[in-house]
């Protein structure tokens, strides 16, 4: 207990500094699937993976995950996997909303179509058809949120009402297209607004204009060539004008005639 309370200070004095803001919904389940124990960002403590069934990995550690902040990479980074279907049981106590936020990162594959898989809970499909990859990429955070509601010994999802005994069993189903897999998976208790949410994706428009500010930027470091002038060059307003040469020759001559006129007087 001790070791919790010294993370979760430890994740709040992170969180003020980096200006995230705290999950405001109850934690009632979170566990990062295939690691250690980790207190994210906002405060939530994810214990350690003991499932049995299935591989534990932690392939993605040689990665760096974009779209969350590194301290929470770990999250994204270990994962656990199965040849089959897996899944794990969580408690519920009480009626209320809650929300089942369900992490992913393609680690592996570098193309669509190459891992896909569903998600269920009490065998009521949630996702259908999960490729990661043609979702975000490759190592890039992607969360998945999925309401529910316990009232009066009922589970209700997506509309649909289903007997409620206590707990709820996530699954993972293997599909055709390698195996199913998850990276951490927390159940909140609330509302989608008070999930922390990973940030946005790029639009193609952002990615564009920051594509063309590196091109300015590149072009604005480069050494700057000498201007040239445009037109002809300027031609010499007295090079062909021969009037210029009279001056001269005026000058010889009123200097020649007076000593001329003298040297016959003598």
């Amino acid at each position: 207990m001790e070791l919790i309370c010294l993370d979760l200070i430890v994740a709040l004095i992170i969180g003020l500094l980096t200006g995230e803001v705290l999950s405001t919904g109850e934690v009632i389940y979170a566990v990062n699937n295939g690691g250690p124990a980790h207190t994210d960002l906002n405060g939530v403590h994810y214990q350690a993976d003991q499932l049995t069934i299935g591989v534990p990995s932690d392939y993605g550690k040689m990665l760096t995950i974009g779209r969350v902040a590194p301290p929470d990479q770990i999250l994204y980074q270990t994962e656990r996997y199965h040849l089959s279907n897996f899944g794990y049981t969580i408690p519920i106590k009480d009626n209320g909303e809650y929300v089942l936020v369900l992490k992913f990162c393609e680690v592996y594959f570098q193309a669509p179509r190459l891992k896909v898989f569903d998600v269920s809970i009490n065998s009521h499909p949630v996702i259908q058809g999960l490729d990661i990859y043609e979702k975000v990429g490759r190592a890039v955070a992607h969360d998945e949120y999925i309401a529910f509601t316990i009232k009066d010994n009922q589970l209700l999802i997506n509309e649909h009402a289903l007997p409620f005994t206590g707990s709820i069993y996530v699954e993972f189903i293997k599909g055709v297209y390698d195996n199913p897999k998850i990276n951490a998976l927390v159940v909140m208790k609330g509302t989608l607004e008070d999930v922390p949410k990973l940030p946005a994706l790029p639009s193609p428009q952002d990615e564009e204009d920051e594509k063309e500010d590196s091109e300015e930027s590149q072009k604005s470091d480069q050494p700057k060539k000498p201007r040239k002038t445009s037109g002809p060059k300027s031609i010499d307003p007295y090079a062909n004008d021969d009037s210029s040469m009279l001056i001269p020759i005026c000058v010889a001559i009123g200097v020649f005639l007076p000593t001329l006129f003298c040297l016959c007087r003598l």
